[in-house]
């Protein structure tokens, strides 16, 4: 599910390309791209449930309001955030590439997808995947999208 995920993200909504609402096509391109058609539907079942997010329309956590509140992880929540994965959400919190509210879409967005392994640059780009087109926050997308790209640069040379 994860890679169709990315794939969506690369090809059509990252590169603005228009993303057709006709699911059966895209179901139909994506099948056609080697996809398997569960992974498909519930890739796009992740995707209306962060557009749910990120409308308002559903809130399923409840956020402390005092900014100093310390947010401690459930069991299940520190098996698939490994130590590195929390403490990039912490220093995206500290630069304000991340507040309170999108931390919590990024947490419940990730619990959400049905993959065993799960790490850092996963975690960057289910981030940019939360703050794309979330009003408000274009220049924290801005801010993950050169963190993303600065450090897959430094690979390069």
């Amino acid at each position: 599910m994860f890679d169709v995920l990315m794939y969506l993200f690369e090809t059509y909504i990252h590169n603005e390309t228009e993303l057709r609402v006709d699911h059966d096509a895209l179901t139909d391109d994506l099948t056609r791209a080697g996809f398997d058609r569960a992974d498909i539907y519930s890739a796009l079942n992740w995707l209306e449930r962060l557009a749910d997010l990120q409308e308002g329309k559903e809130v399923p956590f409840a956020l402390a309001n005092d900014p100093h509140a310390l947010r401690i992880y459930t069991q299940e929540e520190e098996q698939r955030f490994d130590t590195e994965c929390r403490g990039f959400l912490l220093f995206l919190e500290q630069i304000n590439v991340l507040n309170l509210e999108t931390r919590e879409m990024v947490i419940y967005r990730v619990m959400a997808l049905d993959t065993l392994s799960f790490d850092l640059d996963d975690l960057k780009w289910v981030i940019l995947m939360v703050l794309f087109n979330l009003p408000g926050c274009e220049n924290a997308y801005q801010q993950m999208e050169d963190l993303l790209f600065e450090a897959d640069e430094e690979y390069l040379h």
